[in-house]
């Protein structure tokens, strides 16, 4: 490249990129809010079946383990 393009590239990514600010710090510490969310025991969320597709699975798997009953283990494993 010549020094003509060299420059017009230049004050194209000049253009393109404006300069780089810094954020401003927080006004306060934010580790004892981390730490106050970390202590926090959430509550596990509540055992559901909503669709269709859900009781489907759930009669499906209830007819499997009646056809066969020594797939029981197996089913408790993955559970």
């Amino acid at each position: 490249m010549n020094e003509n393009n060299e420059d017009r590239m230049k004050k194209l990514l000049q253009q393109a990129l404006p300069p780089v600010e810094e954020e401003p710090a927080p006004g306060r510490s934010l580790w004892p809010a981390v730490f106050r969310r970390l202590d926090a025991k959430p509550a596990p969320p509540p055992l559901r079946i909503e669709g269709w597709f859900d009781w489907a699975l759930l009669a499906a798997l209830v007819a499997f383990v009646a056809y066969l009953p020594e797939s029981i283990p197996v089913f408790l494993y993955y559970l």
